[in-house]
Formats: structure tokens, C-alpha cells, sequence
């Protein structure tokens, strides 16, 4: 399941950024995150090392993830390699100047199990996804203008 969204902010992509890289930062706009730390000795660039734990449906997800994508200021990458309850899942921020200040916008690739039945599941839960990302970009906004 491929999502696509963004936002525009009113900030310089030097505020923006460690709020998108940093667990502290992450852990400040993005609601559904229980717990995130780095598992390795990196904490920046290509091969950073992290783990993610957030509730879905109710369900804690435990995901591990590498950073395969950092260009500090314009775009970060992770992929999971690790974890429950999905077979893969992916995403990317990328900061864009524009006049009034930057334009985030995230993709996500979400893979469930199941086949047909995860198929099924995913036209159900596209629209949720939808709007907890937008959520989670309007909580960006709100931190990085305040």
C-alpha cells in the first residue's frame, strides 16, 4: 500500500530536519510512537540503525529499521528489516524549498500478509493510513512553526 502525502511548512528545513531524524524529535509529532532508539553505534547517515515500536489497531508493531537514504536538510529514508505484523514496510521525507518556507512530503510503502485477504485488508485501512499521516504532517507543522 503506496501513500503519498505533503505539507508545507513555514520553517527552514534546518528546524524541520531533526525532527525527522532525531528520536527525540520523531517522538514529539508522530502520536503513535511508543518507544525509538538507535540499535547500533551510527546515529546519522546511510545504515543508521533503529528500532520503532507504535500501536496499530490496537497492536503494538515492533520494527527494525536501516536508514537507506540521508541528504541532511532534504531527504531521509528508512526500511524495515525487522518486525511484526507487516512483510515490509518503507518511507521517505523529503524537504522541497518553496517561497514560504518548505514542503515535506512523506511516502510510505506499507506490505501486509495474507495474499488476497491482506489485499482486502489494505483497501480497508488505506483510508485510515490516509489520515494518520496527514495527522502526523499537521503535528510536524504546528512543532516546527511554533
Amino acid at each position: 500500500m503506496i501513500i503519498r502525502r505533503s505539507i508545507e511548512i513555514a520553517a527552514a528545513a534546518e528546524k524541520i530536519w531533526p525532527l525527522l531524524v532525531e528520536p527525540t524529535g520523531i517522538k514529539q509529532w508522530c502520536g503513535p510512537v511508543q518507544r525509538i532508539f538507535y540499535t547500533g553505534q551510527q546515529h546519522s547517515g546511510v545504515g543508521t540503525p533503529f528500532y520503532f515500536e507504535e500501536r496499530a489497531m490496537g497492536i503494538l508493531m515492533k520494527l527494525h529499521f536501516v536508514a537507506t537514504e540521508w541528504i541532511v536538510n532534504r531527504s531521509v529514508a528508512f526500511k524495515m528489516t525487522l518486525g511484526n505484523l507487516v512483510k515490509g514496510y518503507e518511507q521517505r521525507y523529503t524537504l522541497e524549498p518553496t517561497p514560504a518556507g518548505i514542503r515535506v512530503t512523506i511516502l510510505e510503502n506499507v506490505i501486509l500478509p495474507g495474499g488476497i485477504l491482506g489485499r482486502f485488508f489494505e483497501l480497508f485501512r488505506r483510508s485510515v493510513s490516509e489520515a494518520h499521516l496527514e495527522g502526523m504532517l499537521a503535528d510536524l507543522k504546528g512543532l516546527a512553526e511554533a
